[in-house]
């Protein structure tokens, strides 16, 4: 029986995923989860297996177009081979510009927009998202769910992916609108979806996570301090020993 990929999506990034397969080439079969359920990672962790299990035929390799998502992968034992980009979420996905592996490529302060029509992006959908999502913010009025939500951001950032007319006038004006609802300033920032090509393509290298049927999925797998307990280079350390005794006796 011939093998079958399949894509997993968050909708947020469904169309950045179909602008990956057209140019690198694919056509894998896409599974989208809607965004609402990054309000609630364990509630999303469950509704992507739900869709998985929908599926008449078990795939053999699972492509996550998602970062770790608030906890989505946590704790989750591989059933077939899972390929996850190693960064904290789409943002983290679509600012990478290169392929050095930086998990969290977000800046304190600031909300990002990347929607490839400014119309998708709204506070007040954000807003209404938490809503629906969760049933803690269901009785909270507005301007509290704003001030709960948005204070913390001082910087509206629009990413350049080079895939969102985001230099078009109905574009930035929306920008504006809705930076100025949260009173932001508004910026632009550059981005790409490198990481989504090289996902769909094969190309994974240490921007990834490829975890075997088995491997148990942990936060620590996506963390850049993972990196500090890697095996010592023994002779890098010989070298270094003898190098310092020569040092000594100088």
């Amino acid at each position: 029986m011939e093998k079958e990929t399949v894509i997993l999506t968050c909708s947020s990034l469904e169309r950045y995923v179909k602008r990956a397969q057209e140019k690198m080439h694919t056509n894998y079969p896409i599974i989208v989860i809607d965004r609402i359920y990054h309000v609630e990672p364990a509630t999303m962790k469950t509704v992507i297996w739900q869709e998985l299990e929908k599926r008449k035929r078990k795939p053999d390799t699972i492509l996550a177009a998602m970062g770790f998502c608030g906890g989505v992968w946590d704790q989750v034992r591989a059933q077939v081979r899972t390929v996850i980009p190693r960064v904290d979420d789409c943002v983290s996905l679509l600012l990478a510009t290169d392929d050095r592996y930086i998990p969290n490529r977000k800046e304190s302060g600031h909300l990002y927009l990347y929607e490839d029509e400014p119309e998708k992006f709204s506070v007040l959908s954000l807003l209404k998202d938490y809503r629906k999502a969760s049933k803690e913010f269901q009785g909270l009025d507005e301007e509290t769910l704003l001030h709960m939500w948005f204070d913390q951001y001082y910087f509206l950032d629009i990413i350049d992916t080079g895939y969102n007319d985001c230099y078009e006038l109905a574009y930035a004006e929306q920008a504006q609108k809705n930076a100025d609802m949260i009173h932001a300033a508004l910026d632009y920032v550059q981005g790409s979806n490198r990481i989504l090509e090289k996902l769909v393509s094969g190309e994974w290298d240490e921007q990834f996570l490829v975890a075997e049927p088995g491997h148990l999925i942990r936060h620590g797998d996506f963390s850049e301090w993972k990196r500090m307990f890697q095996p010592i280079d023994l002779a890098f350390l010989e070298g270094l020993v003898l190098f310092l005794c020569k040092m000594e006796r100088c």
